[in-house]
């Protein structure tokens, strides 16, 4: 063989791969029912449950925040997430979460929220908050 087909084989093979591991290290949308049958991270849909509150104590401990999330299914779940409190968090009108199911609660390592933006009338803000590893 020339080596300009082993290069394109190499080449071929290394795209192949790569292409493999980022479908399988991908994470999909699912509710509250379905994270409890897998140890793969998942996207949840939902809305902050007001009612319930939060639990955020800085002075306590400033990396370490947890709420009750209501997910598409009308299945509610504590989160936690280790890190800050975000911002306006009770303006959200949708969050997404992403992260992993724990035996009581589910490990938030992302927060997506879409809040009203307070400068442009009935537009919506998306922000991004990462916890703290």
């Amino acid at each position: 063989m020339k080596k300009t087909h082993i290069v394109l084989l190499v080449l071929l093979a290394v795209a192949f791969a790569a292409i493999v591991t980022s479908i399988s290290d991908s994470t999909s949308y699912a509710s509250f029912a379905e994270t409890k049958q897998s140890d793969k991270t998942f996207h949840v849909v939902g809305v902050y449950n007001k009612e319930k509150g939060y639990e955020y104590d800085p002075e306590v401990n400033v990396n370490l925040f947890s709420f009750y999330l209501i997910d598409q299914d009308s299945i509610e779940s504590k989160v936690v997430f280790n890190g800050t409190k975000p911002q306006d968090f009770e303006r959200s009108e949708q969050i997404v979460i992403v992260g992993k199911n724990k035996d009581d609660y589910f490990a938030a390592k992302k927060i997506l929220m879409k809040c009203p933006s307070k400068y442009n009338d009935g537009e919506m803000e998306l922000q991004t908050f990462e916890a703290e590893v």
